[in-house]
């Protein structure tokens, strides 16, 4: 490494950037509609499950990649693997960051959006039916549609141009804190709600006689999204770490204050959908259709509204600037450009792929494949192809191809606890994570 790489400054700001790039729209848009349409309890207990057995250890794979070398994606694998050919799969993980970046930034120009109408008291005074209608005539507009996902990438090369220190690691430690305060205020307020029981006894009682293997895959995959887990973001951003940092007591942290943001998303939704007489697998809309409609029969419904979706944009952000980095770093690492160039290279190719996913709601509702359109594509291509194909190269590659020396000296801290936990993780490392990631893996493909 040399001196002029950059780096997090702080240890609490490195913690805080992959939290940010972990806590996003998959724990709080996706996360309580994935619970709602796979029973709850019994769904939240399997995704902690992935996480622990899958998720942690895949984390700390990435982890030992990024920050033994402290080098982007291609130049680590070309290190940790000399004369072979490893490398050549950072344009898999570059290639799902630019995919999962595309349609994500058109889910936060929807916030965008949902965030300005709230503000100009639009959602107000509207029955179920109209915010569906709503949402179908915004989704329908290509200007605005095309507008606001502009608008976001706009705000998102704004931080990316300011580099690691300044830009990536300034907003994570204003905006991590900040999320968490929201979340913990909405669920204070959900807590009051009448039918709050009857919402947390759905979320935590268990009950598989409804749940169905689909719902494990669901669990594993929602798991990596919202880990941001199998396209590098987290070889990046431990790239950039310093080598005092313990990764077992991060990854930790990270997987602990990741899924804490998920249960607090369910218990701030859950008691409300109950509550004001809404079904919990109302699926995606859920965010831009049912929560708007249960903020405007509260009692200060508009300031609910308008804190709700200033919190998804702070999750959308702290998430989108990881996926950014990772082409940005491997640019100005493997192909000498400034940051400058690269963060502007890199959000040229990803604005045109998230203005055609834009497109894909109206102009190009048309263009179907395998019975989906372009955004639900690349949506689904995401986090079932991209993210597990990463997570299962990413374990096979730490576990056994990796020296098992850098491996010991990255993990264990010395602490008792690792001398307990890295044997565990390595096992997971090994066996656990690519067998039952290839077997889902193979699900979704319709092998079985």
């Amino acid at each position: 490494m040399t001196n002029k790489r950059a780096g997090f400054a702080t240890r609490m700001g490195a913690i805080a950037a992959s939290v940010g790039s972990a806590v996003g729209l998959g724990n709080i848009w996706r996360f309580p509609y994935e619970a709602g349409q796979n029973g709850g309890g019994a769904f939240i207990l399997v995704y902690i499950l992935c996480v622990l057995a899958m998720g942690i250890p895949v984390m700390l794979s990435e982890f030992v990649i990024g920050r033994s070398t402290h080098k982007s994606m291609k130049g680590a694998l070309r290190e940790l693997s000399p004369g072979g050919k490893a490398h050549w799969f950072t344009a898999v993980c570059i290639t799902g960051s630019a995919v999962t970046l595309s349609f994500y930034s058109v889910v936060c120009g929807w916030v965008c959006e949902y965030l300005y109408l709230s503000l100009t008291g639009a959602l107000s005074g509207h029955t179920s039916q109209e915010f569906s209608e709503i949402f179908g005539s915004f989704v329908g507009s290509p200007w605005r549609c095309v507008g606001w996902t502009l608008l976001f990438l706009l705000l998102n090369y704004a931080v990316m141009m300011r580099g690691v220190e300044k830009g990536i690691e300034r907003i994570s430690r204003v905006l991590m804190p900040l999320l968490f305060l929201l979340l913990v205020v909405f669920c204070v307020n959900s807590l009051t709600m009448p039918k709050c029981r009857e919402g947390l006894s759905f979320m935590f009682s268990i009950d598989f006689s409804q749940f169905t293997f689909r719902g494990a895959v669901d669990a594993l995959g929602q798991a990596f999204m919202s880990l941001s887990l199998g396209i590098a973001c987290l070889i990046t951003y431990s790239s950039y770490f310093d080598d005092k940092t313990s990764l077992t007591r991060d990854a930790g942290i990270i997987a602990l204050l990741d899924t804490l943001v998920a249960l607090l998303a369910g218990i701030m939704i859950f008691p409300a959908v109950f509550s004001y007489g809404f079904q919990p697998e109302a699926g995606p809309k859920l965010v831009f259709e049912v929560l708007p409609a249960i903020f405007q029969q509260m009692i200060g419904g508009q300031v609910w509204c308008i804190l709700f979706f200033v919190l998804l944009l702070f999750a959308s952000l702290t998430s989108t600037i990881s996926l950014s980095e990772i082409s940005i770093s491997y640019l100005i690492e493997e192909h000498g450009q400034s940051r400058g160039r690269a963060t502007l290279w890199s959000s040229i190719v990803v604005v045109v792929v998230a203005v055609v996913c834009a497109l894909s709601f109206n102009v190009l509702d048309d263009i179907k494949a395998f019975g989906m359109n372009i955004f639900d594509l690349l949506n689904y291509a995401s986090s079932n192809f991209f993210m597990l194909l990463g997570g299962m190269f990413t374990a096979v590659f730490v576990g056994w191809i990796v020296d098992r020396k850098i491996v010991r000296a990255q993990l264990n801290d010395g602490s008792r606890l690792a001398r307990i936990v890295v044997p565990c993780m390595v096992f997971c490392m090994r066996f656990v994570a690519p067998v039952a990631i290839l077997l889902i893996f193979l699900y979704y493909v319709g092998i079985f």
